[in-house]
């Protein structure tokens, strides 16, 4: 079974995370997703993407339901994985335009930040980087995401509340760029991205590269320290017992 749907129009690929009712994040759904994005890169025929989901999620984020059967090492082996794929992510050449449709929570919005652009449906869901709520902590690579789109106040707000955000509310903050009535979200997120693939190809990418390069250097550089203490968190008592009550329906 596929839980990454890809569609190609005009020149732009559709790219869908269909994995359940929330698009919950796995080992199987990032190693897919890498897997999709890396065809579609030396694909000439796609200029642009959007990154979406099915249904009412753009992605609930990890799925920890499934993670609490890990041992420490299983799981370390997943989070490198997951943030080497949002580092790429964030270095694509080709622009990348993420299309919330619907609740975008965790590391799910952690994907989206990768992206060039963030387009979200109006009253259709909320976004945050909510860690902090249930005892765990985030990634370096995902902070200097996040501070790079809205800054180090705004940033901290984010992460040391970990509140939810309506579509309204993370435009004002500028977690997203745009906010559209539903059923215009997909056309919206089409012309974005072809008019940021109108663009000459190479000189999009060295532009991205110039400002990206040095902030996912330096990503890299402090992943795996982020990485060790977020695992260290995450099977520390108090949140391991938090994580037993969150349920995926």
């Amino acid at each position: 079974m596929s839980f990454v749907e890809v569609e190609h129009s005009n020149g732009i690929a559709t790219v869908r995370l269909s994995r359940g009712k929330v698009n919950a994040l796995n080992g199987t759904i990032v190693d897919e997703l890498r897997e999709r994005l890396h065809a579609l890169e030396g694909d000439q025929d796609p200029k642009a993407l959007v990154l979406t989901g099915r249904g009412k999620f753009f992605s609930f984020g990890f799925d920890i339901p499934e993670f609490l059967s890990f041992a420490r090492e299983e799981f370390t082996d997943f989070l490198t994985n997951f943030t080497e794929l949002y580092t790429y992510l964030f270095l694509y050449p080709k622009p990348v335009v993420a299309a919330l449709n619907g609740h975008t929570i965790a590391g799910g919005f952690m994907l989206a930040l990768a992206c060039d652009n963030r387009i979200m449906a109006a009253g259709r869901g909320k976004v945050s980087l909510n860690e902090i709520t249930f005892g765990s902590s985030v990634f370096a690579g995902s902070t200097e995401m996040l501070r790079f789109w809205v800054g180090s106040a705004t940033a901290t707000k984010v992460l040391c509340s970990g509140a939810m955000y309506s579509a309204e509310e993370a435009l004002g903050l500028g977690l997203v760029q745009e906010v559209m009535p539903e059923d215009q979200l997909m056309v919206r997120a089409r012309k974005i991205a072809g008019d940021l693939a109108s663009r000459q190809s190479s000189a999009f990418k060295s532009i991205k590269s110039l400002l990206r390069k040095p902030i996912a250097e330096d990503m890299i550089q402090r992943e795996k320290g982020s990485i060790r203490a977020f695992v260290d968190i995450w099977y520390s008592k108090p949140t391991w017992a938090n994580l037993q009550d969150i349920t995926i329906r």
